[in-house]
């Protein structure tokens, strides 16, 4: 499953106006319930912090990745953020975060949520494909630049 097949546009968040770890985790909730409106904002954001409590998701070089698991939905979601300024995450090298991939599984789900979270990781471990995301003009250049590197993964 590739990341652009569960990634809609208008769950890019290009300049996230987020401080601190639980605004990006609600800015990105709210991009993603743009893209599936059902959800449950506080369930989602609780259970994102819930898994931030348990250790940070910020993997360093400036990268986070905050997931959980929800009952009630039937597929992977994804939403995406950028913050210029970078916001501090909590992350293993002590460096701000600036470029975030939310997601959010089903419940049962393991084999697709951590495949994902493995493309993620291989995706935005090139110092290349995080400059270029980070030097891209909006949503849609992100989303472009994603599924062009995706390709060559």
């Amino acid at each position: 499953m590739k990341i652009v097949d569960l990634l809609n546009p208008a769950a890019i968040v290009a300049d996230l106006k987020a401080e601190g770890k639980n605004e990006v985790l609600a800015e990105l909730t709210d991009a993603m319930r743009k893209a599936a409106s059902s959800l449950d904002r506080d369930e989602v954001i609780q259970v994102l912090q819930e898994r931030e409590r348990l250790g940070s998701t910020g993997i360093g070089e400036g990268v986070a990745i905050p997931h959980g698991k929800l009952k009630d939905i039937d597929n992977l979601l994804i939403s995406f953020g950028r913050s210029k300024a970078g916001v501090e995450f909590d992350s293993m090298d002590g460096k701000p975060a600036h470029l975030f991939f939310l997601l959010v599984a089903p419940e049962e789900s393991v084999g697709v949520h951590l495949k994902t979270l493995a493309r993620i990781s291989k995706l935005l471990k090139n110092p290349a494909v995080r400059r270029r995301l980070m030097e891209a003009g909006d949503g849609q250049g992100i989303y472009d630049i994603i599924a062009e590197e995706e390709a060559n993964l």
